[in-house]
């Protein structure tokens, strides 16, 4: 899979602190419920930490009270990209970011929560960045 963003490994390293690296680089999933952006109001546009390509935006945003930000749908579609993750025993689809391949968090179906698309982009806030709208 080539991106628009790469780098070598040193270099994301060097950018991102190690909880960063963990989560983005190495798919890692940070604690539920501690994550900067899990009960934000804000509103804005939510971006990917490794790279700055716009992902999401609150309006989109919606409390699904399971300790990470969730989302019903990205900001565009070629934003995020959706890869089949077979890891830990379960079927699940891996959420990563379109430009550089960063580990975001993973896409949920048929939930049943109260949103147009019945889909739970359960991302992690160590993943993205806020960037609060103007007014």
């Amino acid at each position: 899979m080539s991106y628009d963003v790469e780098k070598p490994d040193e270099e994301w390293r060097a950018e991102l602190t190690p909880a960063e690296y963990a989560v983005l680089r190495q798919a890692g999933t940070e604690p539920a419920f501690v994550g900067e952006y899990t009960d934000t109001k804000t509103q804005g546009v939510y971006s990917c930490r490794a790279c700055g390509a716009e992902l999401f935006t609150s309006g989109e945003k919606f409390e699904s009270h399971c300790g990470w930000p969730s989302f019903f749908d990205p900001k565009d579609t070629d934003a995020v990209e959706l890869i089949a993750d077979r890891s830990h025993g379960m079927v699940r689809t891996e959420v990563r970011c379109a430009r550089c391949g960063s580990h975001l968090g993973h896409v949920f179906e048929g939930e049943g929560y109260p949103t147009p698309t019945d889909q739970r982009y359960c991302i992690n806030s160590i993943s993205l960045r806020l960037a609060p709208e103007a007014g």
